[in-house]
């Protein structure tokens, strides 16, 4: 599996979290950034990523804002994404199996480190179900394909 990952300022603590979480499961992943504390809007870091994983470049994404909210909207943009966003372990595990989220978003001002790594640990460890539960995402699918 390969992961892209990506914050803008106010997710740049939990970000590194998450990496050290990868690096602990084996997790192959790439760091788009940003590399500052100054204010960046969050669509130059969500976009590029979220375009990198409906291309298939990576498997599935990772992204950090202050609430996770504005990264959220911005992956949705892009055709072939699913981006969740998700505050809690449960979510992050259903958002897999039911609904074939290729990609997270996550708030730093929201949830602190421990809690993120659990999240991330969780998402990356679920595979998607499959049965009912493809009928559901063909027909997001097939609506996006209009």
């Amino acid at each position: 599996m390969r992961v892209a990952i990506a914050s803008d300022h106010g997710g740049i603590n939990i970000r590194e979290e998450i990496k050290q979480q990868m690096d602990e499961m084996g997790i192959e992943y790439e760091d788009f950034g940003c590399d500052c504390e100054t204010s960046v809007d969050y669509p130059d870091y969500a976009l590029p990523v979220a375009e990198k994983v409906a291309r298939g470049e990576f498997d599935r994404g990772i992204l950090i804002c202050g609430t996770g909210i504005g990264m959220s909207i911005a992956a949705n943009k892009v055709k072939g994404i699913r981006c969740a966003l998700v505050h809690d372990v449960y979510s992050a595990k259903l958002t897999r199996q039911h609904n074939d989220s290729n990609m997270i978003a996550m708030g730093e001002r929201v949830i602190g480190p421990g809690l993120a790594r659990e999240i991330a640990k969780s998402w990356l460890g679920e595979e998607f179900e499959g049965g009912r539960h493809a009928n559901r995402i063909g027909k997001i699918t097939s609506y996006e394909n209009k």
